[in-house]
């Protein structure tokens, strides 16, 4: 019993550290250029999803397997977020 009650507590522990992390950036989003803005909305987003799996996971809706994947499957989507996207350069020849 104490073993949930520890666990459940450190998930959410962990859900309210996202939540944090997520409410400091908000304000520094706002202010990016567009393209950069909306890579930076995303990875929040992701967190704001990761943080959400973990408070799943204290109130004991998903298996610790199930919060291991979103966590996985949130890590490599942040990390193909963070991957340079290519350069757009039209080019066409001078008049």
């Amino acid at each position: 019993m104490f073993g949930k009650a520890r666990r459940a507590r450190r998930a959410l522990e962990s859900a309210r550290v996202l939540d944090d992390v997520v409410e400091s950036q908000l304000a520094l989003v706002a202010r990016l250029p567009e393209p950069s803005r909306q890579r930076a909305a995303e990875h929040l987003a992701e967190m704001v999803l990761l943080a959400q799996a973990y408070r799943h996971y204290a109130q004991g809706w998903i298996t610790r397997r199930a919060l291991e994947r979103r966590a996985r499957d949130a890590a490599a989507k942040m990390a193909l977020m963070r991957r340079p996207s290519p350069i757009h350069v039209h080019l066409t020849e001078p008049d």
